[in-house]
């Protein structure tokens, strides 16, 4: 039993919950005495006013609430029976992408890497060829080694012609410092997400942090506490359908969410995407966004406030258009909504596969070293949908 759950069953025991002629419960609010929430039932699945329910999905305590009311009136558990959706999974493609995933990931890696203009030097000793190098990051990044461990897959690279010299590691991790790099693996990102240009139009953004190996001596000298990680935070605009990221930035832990949302989105419309409708949490409610999404044709399907009213001053005729909806059309607007949850999916998958941990001890480094990570993930997305939706290499 977890903990809403539990809750739930103490609201069902000394709340006073009411059932309403139309089929609602009216649920008082622990936190907020005097409030109450609506659970709703149709068919087999519940809904509810809170925001647990709204902003998360989740099966809230007011709901467990009313499901133990039911269980207790008709005896049986098959009344209100939650389903939790399933998805099909195409088994032959998954597999396929799984067993071929290094060989293509190395071939689409070199093919990106060839798009990188090659400046040309006339005097003095070699230096590390661009290509070579983001190259060399790149998959240091996916393979997940430390610098040292790495260079056995530089050399096999090298066997097979991926790249020109197997530099050494201390020419790799001098690269990863350079900020001449971060446009160009900002460049790399765009173009892994172009093949899926035709596949997305819903677009969903939020922001994840990520640790360092540096600490922070601020809750230790404040709060007399243990050292913290430092953090950088990642922000992304991603394809709902496959997970693709069309637009990154990277900044420090503590920066806000809401100065990202338009440059994201701003960033995957001039990729050529179609931006049919953008989601986001209440981190991003701005009125300047609404309209923003508005003017290139979208909908921006962002939760308002609760303290938050249609008499607030100083809003657009999109903002008062958009609370409306969301006021009087509560349902459909988060079917909207909760397509948000593949931006969190997405933060998932790259933290399942390169971990969360950003290993680079200089600021630059750890931008781009965290920008490799979201370019790994493109390219990983990339392998998959080529044997699911039979996009060609060569595009």
């Amino acid at each position: 039993m977890d903990r809403r759950e539990e809750r739930g069953r103490w609201l069902a025991r000394h709340a006073h919950i009411q059932r309403r002629h139309d089929g609602e419960w009216n649920v008082p609010s622990k936190s907020n005495p005097g409030r109450n929430y609506i659970v709703r039932q149709k068919d087999d699945r519940f809904t509810c006013t809170c925001q647990d329910f709204e902003t998360n999905g989740n099966i809230c305590k007011h709901i467990h609430a009313v499901r133990t009311i039911i269980l207790k009136a008709y005896g049986k558990n098959e009344v209100f029976e939650f389903k939790r959706p399933t998805y099909p999974q195409n088994w032959s493609a998954y597999n396929q992408s799984q067993t071929q995933e290094k060989e293509v990931f190395l071939k689409l890696l070199s093919d990106l890497c060839n798009s990188i203009e090659e400046p040309e030097q006339a005097l003095g000793r070699p230096k590390v060829s661009t290509r070579d190098a983001v190259f060399a990051s790149t998959l240091k990044v996916y393979t997940m080694f430390s610098l040292r461990r790495f260079m056995s897959d530089l050399r096999d690279a090298k066997d097979k012609n991926y790249v020109k010299k197997a530099w050494s590691f201390s020419a790799v991790s001098k690269y990863m410092r350079k900020e001449s790099l971060t446009p160009v693996i900002q460049q790399l990102i765009t173009l892994s997400s172009l093949p899926l240009k035709s596949v997305e139009t819903s677009f969903a953004i939020d922001s994840s942090g990520f640790r360092t190996t540096r600490f922070s001596e601020y809750c230790k000298e404040k709060h007399e506490t243990d050292q913290e990680h430092e953090w950088v935070k990642m922000h992304v605009c991603v394809g709902v359908k496959t997970n693709i990221i069309t637009a990154v930035d990277v900044g420090r832990g503590a920066s806000p969410d809401n100065p990202y949302f338009i440059p994201l989105t701003q960033k995957t419309l001039n990729n050529g995407f179609n931006i049919q409708e953008v989601s986001a949490d209440k981190g991003y409610h701005a009125s300047d966004n609404y309209s923003f999404i508005d003017s290139i044709g979208g909908t921006a399907y962002i939760p308002f406030k609760t303290n938050v009213s249609i008499k607030t001053t100083g809003r657009g005729f999109i903002w008062r258009k958009m609370f409306n909806y969301f006021t009087f059309n509560r349902e459909e607007f988060l079917k909207h909504y909760h397509l948000r949850s593949n931006v969190e999916a997405t933060f998932s998958m790259i933290k399942s596969k390169f971990t969360d941990l950003i290993r680079s001890k200089d600021e630059t480094a750890q931008k781009n070293e965290a920008l490799l990570k979201a370019l790994c993930h493109n390219i990983v997305v990339l392998i998959h949908e080529i044997n699911e939706l039979g996009i060609p290499l060569n595009q």
